[in-house]
């Protein structure tokens, strides 16, 4: 039987800032409700390139926002306008992948939930290796992951799926490139971190917390040390998040005995940063409080821009079509060709 997942998917952030092949990435994530509810839209679409939340649709607002005023300013005339009409287009054929999976498990009426991860890596030997997951009801039905040339199926429903994409061949790169050159400035541009130690004690054990924010581009490595001896394994590591100004911030923190604070330190390397900064409680520059609360930060304004940068019209052809078993192919990071790749036939069927 499949294996449930987190409820809801998003792009992942790599936390290691060395041995990544990765130089910018572009991702999406489609969700649909069977019954929408105030506040539920019945589908939401959500953008991010290089991690940071750039445009966003949902059926309620019924326009594609931008976020990112460098993606505004780099793209024609009129662009956007049609994608707020493929976003609408793509809107119905989720709510018709949802009655179909319906029909395929036999199942009549009810809140029923699809969640689309897909998106494209460029990496540092300048091909793009894309990536798709579905889940159906919070649980995986089907994934394609061109690095490995495989499908991972949850059961024989998925099967169909899977037979059909097959036929659908790999990813490339070309349309994934205009979408950086709109923002190439931005992001190429790197900004460095800055990093702050707290210190708390809780039952008489002392937690050591390094914050990191501010920084951009999201990759970024932070570690906590004892003398010379990295702790990765002792430590709870935040994730990195996007803020609402391109930014990011992460944290990290570790337990500690009170009487041994002074033998850690929080590493933290960035690619804005010439060498691994080294960081410890009560240095200028940090804060020195005790018991402080923990920084969030904000998240706000997550985005979504339809088609992967398929560039296409809002009356093309090549955006979506039925597949044999009646669901939808979505539009993707599939081959076109050369200079043409948009996510064509990353559909269920």
């Amino acid at each position: 039987s499949p294996t449930p997942g987190p409820p809801f998917l998003g792009p992942r952030i790599p936390k290691p800032l060395q041995g990544s092949p990765i130089l910018h990435s572009l991702h999406y994530l489609d969700v649909a409700v069977s019954e929408p509810s105030p506040g539920v839209p019945q589908f939401m679409s959500l953008g991010f390139m290089d991690g940071i939340p750039f445009t966003r649709y949902d059926s309620e607002r019924g326009q594609v926002e931008l976020l990112m005023q460098w993606m505004e300013d780099g793209a024609e005339p009129g662009y956007w306008e049609s994608q707020t009409q493929i976003a609408v287009r793509n809107q119905h054929l989720d709510a018709r992948n949802l009655e179909t999976l319906q029909h395929r498990y036999n199942q009549s009426g009810g809140l029923h939930t699809s969640q689309w991860l897909y998106g494209c890596d460029l990496l540092d030997n300048g091909s793009v290796r894309g990536s798709s997951r579905y889940r159906y009801d919070g649980w995986d039905f089907i994934s394609f992951k061109l690095r490995y040339k495989s499908f991972v199926t949850a059961n024989n429903a998925a099967e169909i799926t899977q037979r059909l994409w097959k036929e659908k061949g790999n990813v490339a790169g070309e349309w994934f490139r205009k979408y950086f050159r709109y923002g190439q400035k931005e992001l190429e541009r790197k900004v460095v971190p800055d990093v702050h130690v707290s210190r708390k004690e809780e039952h008489g054990t002392l937690i050591l917390s390094c914050h990191v924010y501010g920084f951009y581009p999201n990759t970024t490595a932070v570690s906590w040390m004892k003398g010379s001896e990295i702790r990765d394994q002792k430590m709870e590591w935040g994730g990195i998040v996007p803020n609402s100004d391109g930014t990011f911030h992460t944290w990290a923190r570790i337990e500690a005995l009170p009487e041994e604070w002074e033998q850690y330190r929080c590493q933290v390397e960035h690619p804005g940063m010439l060498e691994p900064g080294i960081f410890t409680w009560g240095e200028a520059g940090n804060v020195g409080i005790e018991d402080l609360e923990f920084w969030n930060g904000d998240s706000r304004g997550i985005g979504r821009m339809d088609g992967l940068g398929s560039g296409r019209d809002s009356g093309s052809e090549q955006g979506s079509r039925a597949g044999s078993d009646g669901i939808v192919e979505r539009d993707g990071c599939w081959i076109l060709e050369q200079d043409q790749v948009g996510w064509n036939g990353a559909g269920l069927g």
